[in-house]
């Protein structure tokens, strides 16, 4: 079977970096904790990908100068690799620095890495295939122009210095393990962007546009007199030695990988007012804003298949699409790993030679919206999520399954086109010109208008029906309107607002939480839909003094949670698949009729309030809910789920602090013993936790977007009739 005929391969990658800032070094494989899981190999084999990015990193192997290297940490996973057949392409610097004793300005540096390439080649001597830095000319920039990561420098200079000594330190690491492994391949990385501008700012744009491909240049021997950055090469710094150097060494990788983001494509234009202040900047020539193209209408990203085709063209060696990533929310990520599934076959189609791509990352990453600067916490998951507590296989691991295996992949939000096509006015290749909607119930009510605005945001087609539009249970309804629309999944969000108006209206509170739930889950399971519906904390009696997780047992106080608990059990019974979550004093920015919004404007009017409940509750904000709701059903989640945000409170601590948030005389809020309470008796105490995860934020920042929100949105909410 000959390349053009050979199937397009699918690769996996484990983010890996070990980045310095200052004197400290983030450790991406420590807070995965990928190296404690054995499993991981057998989890990622099971995909069906045939090849795994994977880390030997040297600032953990080779940590103190003239040690020999101690691979024990990464002995047990590529063993396990090379037991599931599994080719590893072993990925010795990844955004870093290398060890403390020296660094990217160190003339020393690409003589200590090849010490370190041959130490892991006599180590691995069966492994082929190798990175020895990944993306030169982006840790460059970073460490020596940007002044973002160790050594900090921010200047020409040094931003190609550092770049000279990442490339010769490649070929000497090349040399060093072809000495002891002959067939060894180099698979080489970079981020290649596109930048597009202005007709004043084009000469900016060629420097950049030939620039980016300076890591491949120096390594291919391919800098001469002749070449564009020949003299700005030599005007920084680099020496006529040098690059003489690069053209008799030269060590042309036999893989040329593309990293390609959102990100990655650039423009550049001088009107600084149509931009954000952040994105302003310069060259001393020029001021200009510099933004994310996918951002700016008419102008778009380039995408995979002419990125691919650009290297291809221009080197006329085998190309990879070698991270294939998106961080945003699941349905974007699925639709931007089919753009590069599908571009990489059309690449191939139109003549080049693309052998792989591959899914990154595979347990996902940890604060790269800061560029790893500083630790917040901030996790994106992946292929697989790591905050359950084994690692949960995310839709996007559906997907690689499917193409590896059959090398298609269907999924009703693929039928609508991504934000990068939304924003600029592009026009993506739908698969279905009428995309299945999702049926939201309860549309009056707040929670079913946080689902809409998030659809929107997210591109997620929804249809939005009310209480007249459908009767929830009515079987002739629901199945009329499941006939009408097609839908591909529910999201029940229809029931009582208040556990005081179910108990004076016991038929109606039946009705909404258990008689319409369960008659919606039958019918998803006779028809093959997902269904989402929610339940409360008040299926809970109280007497934990600990968070109730999924697996304690219900015994609820008032006909409120009665209801709900019947529904939960009678779902469950009959739908495997369906998805209840439970939640607890939902608050949002939009809430006009609820108990808390009507506090505040009460509040807000300079009107004493009392709180007749003290009960201690995990307050949950309605747009953290809806994210991760919407994320789970994508991924196919199943059964009971409690997502409220991080934390515990007394209510009436809760609604001073959001009066406090507002700048609102907290003191006009009092409260009476929950003893005092009339019809609806509620638990003491009914904080929610999870044995299954945790997905949502904590309490103080969902105050904190609270807050952000209502004051965008004009302060206390106003008081409605």
């Amino acid at each position: 079977m000959n390349e053009e005929t050979r199937p397009i391969e699918i690769w996996g990658g484990v983010e890996c970096t070990i980045n310095r800032v200052g004197d400290r070094y983030h450790d991406q494989l420590k807070r995965s904790r990928h190296l404690t899981r054995l499993e991981d190999i057998d989890r990622f084999a099971a995909l069906g990908i045939t090849a795994l990015r994977t880390p030997l990193i040297w600032e953990r192997c080779a940590p103190e100068r003239g040690q020999r290297a101690d691979f024990s940490d990464f002995d047990p996973m590529l063993q396990r690799l090379r037991e599931h057949k599994l080719r590893p392409i072993a990925g010795l610097v990844h955004h870093g620095s290398g060890p403390r004793y020296t660094s990217l300005m160190d003339p020393q540096f690409e003589h200590e890495l090849a010490r370190y390439a041959r130490e892991a080649a006599e180590a691995y001597p069966w492994i082929e295939d190798y990175t020895p830095v990944n993306e030169p000319l982006t840790t460059a920039r970073f460490s020596g122009l940007y002044g973002f990561w160790y050594p900090h420098a921010a200047d020409n200079p040094s931003f190609l210095r550092a770049l000279v000594h990442e490339c010769r330190g490649t070929i000497r690491a090349m040399r060093a393990i072809r000495e002891v492994q002959p067939r060894a391949r180099l698979v080489q990385t970079e981020d290649i962007a596109n930048v597009r501008s202005t007709p004043l700012l084009a000469y900016q744009a060629r420097y950049e546009n030939d620039r980016r491909f300076l890591s491949f240049d120096l390594l291919c021997g391919r800098i001469d007199r002749d070449h564009f950055l020949y003299p700005h090469l030599l005007e920084n710094g680099v020496t006529e030695e040098e690059i003489a150097w690069f053209q008799e060494n030269a060590c042309p990788p036999d893989l040329l990988g593309m990293n390609y983001y959102f990100t990655s494509d650039r423009y550049l234009d001088e009107n600084l007012s149509a931009y954000p202040e952040w994105s302003h900047g310069g060259n001393g020539r020029h001021a200009y804003a510099d933004m994310d193209s996918g951002k700016i209408p008419g102008v778009g990203l380039v995408g995979h298949r002419r990125i691919l085709q650009l290297v291809w063209e221009r080197y006329k060696l085998p190309v990879a699409l070698t991270e294939v990533h998106a961080g945003c929310t699941r349905e974007e990520q699925l639709r931007w790993l089919g753009e590069a599934w599908e571009g990489a076959h059309e690449a191939r189609a139109a003549g080049a030679d693309v052998r792989a791509m591959t899914v990154w990352a595979m347990l996902g990453s940890y604060d790269w919206n800061s560029l790893v600067r500083v630790e917040n916490g901030v996790y994106e998951p992946g292929i697989f999520d790591l905050r359950t507590a084994e690692p949960r296989p995310t839709a996007l691991a559906h997907m690689t399954r499917a193409l590896a295996t059959t090398g298609s992949y269907d999924h009703p939000v693929l039928e609508s086109e991504g934000w990068w096509h939304r924003a600029t006015g592009g026009k993506a290749s739908l698969r279905n010109a009428k995309p299945r909607p999702l049926l939201i119930t309860g549309g009056r009510g707040a929670l079913a208008q946080a689902f809409a605005r998030s659809c929107e945001v997210r591109g997620l087609k929804y249809e939005l029906l009310h209480r007249e539009q459908l009767d929830i249970a009515d079987p002739a309804s629901v199945r009329d309107v499941l006939r009408k629309l097609s839908p591909w999944a529910i999201v029940n969000a229809a029931g009582f607002a208040q556990p005081e108006a179910a108990e004076r209206s016991p038929s109606d509170c039946r009705r909404a939480h258990t008689d319409g739930p369960v008659l919606l889950a039958e019918e998803c399971s006779a028809r093959g839909l997902r269904l989402l519906t929610f339940s409360s904390d008040h299926v809970f009696d109280g007497s934990n003094r600990r968070p109730y997780v999924e697996s304690d047992g219900v015994g609820p106080l008032s006909l409120y949670g009665k209801s709900q608990a019947e529904a939960e059990r009678r779902i469950l019974e009959m739908d495997a698949d369906a998805m209840i979550v439970r939640t607890s004093a939902m608050f949002g920015p939009h809430d006009a009729r609820n108990v808390i919004a009507q506090t505040l404007a009460a509040v807000s009017s300079g009107r004493s309030v009392s709180v007749p409940f003290d009960s201690v509750v995990s307050p949950t904000y309605s747009p953290h809910l809806v994210e991760s709701c919407l994320d789970l059903l994508i991924d196919g989640a199943a059964q009971l789920w409690h997502l409220a945000n991080v934390g515990e409170i007394a209510w009436p601590a809760f609604l001073r602090r959001l009066a406090e948030t507002l700048k609102l005389p907290s003191e006009l809020i009092q409260h009476e013993p929950m003893v005092k309470a009339t019809r609806a008796p509620r638990p003491t105490y009914s904080v929610l936790g999870s044995e299954r995860g945790v997905f949502m934020p904590t309490l103080e920042q969902a105050l904190e977007h609270w807050g952000r929100e209502r004051a965008v949105l004009g302060g206390a909410p106003k008081m409605v009739a």
